[in-house]
Order: C-alpha cells, then sequence, then structure tokens
C-alpha cells in the first residue's frame, strides 16, 4: 500500500488516540463491525439538553485508519449534533469517492484523501464515523 497513505499526520492522530475508553454513564452507545476484516468500535456519547454531544468515548480494535479515524471525531465531536454527525459522514463518504474534503473543524479529515485511492480502506475511515451516527440515533440527554 502506498506510503501515502500513512502519512505522519495520520499516524500522529491514531497516536494520540482522543477518546480512548469507555464512558462511565454514557447515554448511548453504538456499535459497528468491518466483516471483511475484522475491525470493530465502540462508540459511547452522552448529550446535552440541546442534543449536542457533550462526551465521547471510544474502545476499539482496528487498523491505523479506524483509530486515526476514531481519535478525530471524538477530538472535534463535543459540541456537534446528530445532524452534523451525518453530514459529516456524508462529507468523508464523497471525498473518498474524489470529492474535496470536509471544511471547518472536520478538514482534519483532508489527511484521509490518499485512501480514495484504496476503495477497500473507504469503510476502514468511516467505521468510527457510523459507530457514532448508530448511537446518537436514540440518544437522549442524561
Amino acid at each position: 500500500m502506498s506510503e501515502d497513505l500513512y502519512q505522519k499526520a495520520l499516524l500522529r492522530l491514531a497516536a494520540d488516540a482522543h477518546g480512548a475508553g469507555r464512558l462511565g454513564e454514557p447515554c448511548c452507545t453504538g456499535r459497528q463491525a468491518n466483516a471483511m476484516c475484522g475491525d470493530s468500535i465502540i462508540f459511547d456519547a452522552r448529550v446535552d439538553q440541546a442534543r449536542r454531544i457533550a462526551a465521547v468515548a471510544t474502545e476499539l480494535k482496528g487498523c491505523v485508519l479506524v483509530q486515526a479515524s476514531a481519535s478525530l471525531l471524538a477530538q472535534n465531536a463535543p459540541g456537534k449534533s446528530e445532524a452534523d454527525i451525518a453530514a459529516l459522514r456524508d462529507r468523508v463518504a464523497a471525498m473518498l469517492d474524489g470529492g474535496a474534503p470536509p471544511e471547518g473543524a472536520w478538514s482534519g479529515y483532508e489527511v484521509f484523501k490518499p485512501a480514495s485511492a484504496y476503495r477497500s480502506r473507504h469503510s476502514c475511515v468511516l467505521l468510527p464515523i457510523d459507530a457514532l451516527a448508530k448511537a446518537l440515533k436514540d440518544c437522549a440527554p442524561a
């Protein structure tokens, strides 16, 4: 696989492991797995009265792409809504299909642009976003 896929910035995100662990009392939890490669992730979330993300934590077993995506997501998710996470998923999927990277708070996802050349790796980048989106579907404020 091309070295441009595993840039220093991506490796740093994975190593930083923002949000690693589990929340003590999450409002909701989303689980996702990729049967093709064995990656799996659990995303815990807590939301406030406005249904904005107050805290997240993640436990995962996965490749560096899953680790980096989960770290970036956990770092930037607080303050975001379910709709924001759904929009992020759409923007990242579009980028992986050859579109422009997300902007603003999510501009860090540009580091995954080289993964667009590897169709089988798209699900690795999207897995954490899908897990958090799944958690937020039925999340009620604590």
